[in-house]
């Protein structure tokens, strides 16, 4: 299922959903940010769920392409933030990515994605690295990325930061919700909460 939203185009919202609601100030970088409200699509395949802000994959299927996510629209240039919380309500499975940033264009594909393993570690799936512990079912961790385009792109875990990659110039977009890697398998539901976007 696919449902596009965004500036004039708006199919299935949730009643009384506040999908984007910016603050003044992003909660980490250096500013000053403008914040932005980007439009989105769902994409739920497989046993992937999307409701309102949670996303659910429901079968232990270790194969085939299973997510549940919002892929919010391409941005070319400039330096973008990325903020939202999530929270593992259940999880039986393991290995699976939470939140993307996505090469577009000539070089799409993926290029940053944070994910969790079963007992809490969360890692960046291309290199392997650790990035933090604890995303234990029940607990709330922040998640801020920074793509400086052509410079860095930053990933922030409740504020800390943890790692620093290259970024390389062209077309990005971020993603969020619940997509099995190629090692892994659900079931999983988490929740996110808010989301936010800012540029400079």
């Amino acid at each position: 299922m696919r449902r596009i939203h965004g500036a004039g185009v708006v199919v299935a919202v949730a009643a009384g959903l506040a999908i984007l609601a910016p603050a003044a100030n992003a909660q980490v970088g250096t500013g000053p940010w403008t914040p932005e409200s980007p439009g989105y699509s769902e994409q739920e395949r497989g046993c992937g769920q999307v409701s309102g802000l949670t996303f659910q994959l429901t079968c232990s299927t270790a194969s085939g392409d299973q997510r549940a996510e919002r892929r919010y629209t391409t941005y070319t240039g400039g330096t973008h933030q990325f903020e939202g919380s999530f929270k593992i309500t259940s999880m039986t499975g393991s290995r699976i990515s939470l939140k993307q940033t996505f090469r577009d264009g000539s070089n799409a594909g993926p290029y940053f994605m944070l994910a969790v393993e079963k007992g809490g570690r969360l890692y960046a799936v291309e290199g392997g690295a650790t990035l933090g512990s604890g995303a234990t079912v029940g607990t709330s961790v922040r998640v801020n990325t920074i793509n400086q385009v052509g410079s860095s792109h930053k990933v922030y875990l409740n504020g800390s930061l943890k790692q620093t990659i290259s970024s390389a110039s062209g077309s990005y977009y971020d993603k969020f919700g619940s997509y099995r890697t190629a090692s892994g398998a659900g079931p999983i539901t988490v929740q996110w909460s808010g989301v936010k976007f800012w540029r400079k």
